[in-house]
C-alpha cells in the first residue's frame, strides 16, 4: 500500500506540473501570473487543485502566493497546517501590512495569504478598488498568485474575481457533476468577461502504466524488479545517475526578487503538499464540452491515471 501511495503521489505531482507547463505554454507572449480557480458545485476539489498547482510553481523555482477567497467556507489554511494573525479584510481595511498577514509554508517559495472568517459581504469586497489595487500589488510581488474561490453556482464571488485576473480554471468532478450545471457555470463566467482556460477534471480513474515507478523513484534509482513475467531487474533498462543532481523534480532554489515584499522573510525546508484525494488534471477543449472549441486551439494533452488536460487561450489583458 505504501508504494502504491508513492506512485499516486509522484502521479499528482506530474500532472500539476504537466497543468502548470500548459498554463506557461498559453502565455508565451504574455505570461499569465495571476489564476483563479473555482468550480460549479462544491466538493469538487478545487482547494486540492490550487493546493498541488501552488506547489509544482514553488518547486519549479518560482515564487507564488495562495489567496484563501473562499470567505465562507476556508479550507486552505488547515490543508498548509499554516495559521496568521491577521488576513486579507485586515490588509484592505489597513489594519495589518501586507508583509504581516502574508505567511511562509512548509514548501519553498510558496506563501499564504488567509482570509479571516465571517467577513461580511465578499463579493463587494472582492469588487473593491482596494482590492484592485492589491491584486496589481500581489501580481509584481510574485511570480504566480493563484485565488481559491468558491464555487460560481453557489455564490458570484469568482464570476467577480475572474474578472480581474489573468486565466480562470474550472475543477471538475467526474461522475459528480451534470453537464447543464458545467455549461451554466461556464456562460456566468463568460459574462462576468474572464478568461477561462480549461478545465481540471479530478477524481479520475484511469488505467496507466506503473513500468516507470516500478524501477525508478523520483531520484533516478531503481527500486523494484518488473512485475512482467520472466523478466527480472536485471533486464530492466538502467540510468545513469552519477551526473545526475538528486533531484528528480526542478530547482527549488531562485533568486533573490527585489520588489518582493519577502525579501527579508525566512524560507522554510521543502515539503510536499499532498492531496487528500487523487487528484486529476485534465482538459475539456472539444466539442461538445463546457470549454468553446476553436481553430487555433492547444492540442496539448497529458494522460495519467487521472485524465488529461487541454486548453487554450491567453492571458487576459487589461
Amino acid at each position: 500500500m505504501a508504494k502504491k501511495a508513492q506512485a499516486s503521489k509522484l502521479e499528482v505531482q506530474n500532472a500539476a506540473k504537466t497543468l502548470l507547463a500548459n498554463i506557461r505554454f498559453m502565455g508565451v507572449d504574455n505570461p499569465i501570473r495571476s489564476i483563479v480557480i473555482t468550480s460549479s458545485i462544491p466538493n469538487e476539489g478545487k482547494s486540492t487543485v490550487s493546493l498541488n498547482l501552488a506547489q509544482a510553481i514553488a518547486t519549479s523555482g518560482k515564487q507564488v502566493l495562495l489567496v484563501e477567497c473562499d470567505m465562507r467556507r476556508r479550507s486552505l489554511a488547515d490543508d498548509l497546517g499554516t495559521h496568521a494573525r491577521s488576513g486579507l479584510y485586515a490588509v484592505l481595511s489597513d489594519q495589518a501590512t501586507l508583509d504581516a498577514a502574508v505567511v511562509s509554508t512548509r514548501q519553498q517559495n510558496m506563501y499564504f495569504l488567509d482570509a479571516e472568517p465571517h467577513i461580511p459581504n465578499p463579493a463587494d469586497i472582492l469588487a473593491s478598488k482596494r482590492f484592485r489595487r492589491l491584486m496589481k500589488t500581489l501580481e509584481e510581488a510574485y511570480d504566480y498568485v493563484i485565488f481559491d474561490t468558491p464555487p460560481v453556482g453557489t455564490f458570484v464571488d469568482a464570476a467577480v474575481l475572474s474578472s480581474l485576473a489573468d486565466a480562470t480554471i474550472l475543477v471538475v468532478r467526474e461522475n459528480f457533476t451534470k453537464r447543464q450545471t458545467l455549461v451554466d457555470a461556464y456562460e456566468q463566467l463568460k459574462k462576468a468577461e474572464a478568461n477561462v482556460i480549461g478545465v481540471v477534471m479530478n477524481y479520475c480513474e484511469m488505467e496507466s502504466s506503473e513500468y516507470y515507478y516500478a524501477y525508478y523513484n523520483k531520484d533516478g534509482k531503481r527500486v523494484k524488479k518488473s512485475g512482467r513475467s520472466g523478466s527480472s531487474s536485471d533486464d530492466a533498462p538502467q540510468l545513469n545517475t552519477e551526473s545526475w543532481s538528486g533531484s528528480y523534480a526542478p530547482s527549488s532554489t531562485s533568486a533573490a526578487r527585489p520588489a518582493s515584499p519577502k525579501s527579508g522573510r525566512t524560507k522554510a525546508a521543502t515539503t510536499g503538499v499532498s492531496a487528500g484525494s487523487s487528484a486529476n488534471v485534465s482538459g475539456v477543449g472539444s466539442a461538445g464540452s463546457a470549454a468553446p472549441s476553436t481553430a487555433n486551439q492547444s492540442a496539448s494533452q497529458y494522460s495519467r491515471n487521472s485524465g488529461a488536460y487541454r486548453a487554450n487561450g491567453a492571458r487576459k489583458s487589461r
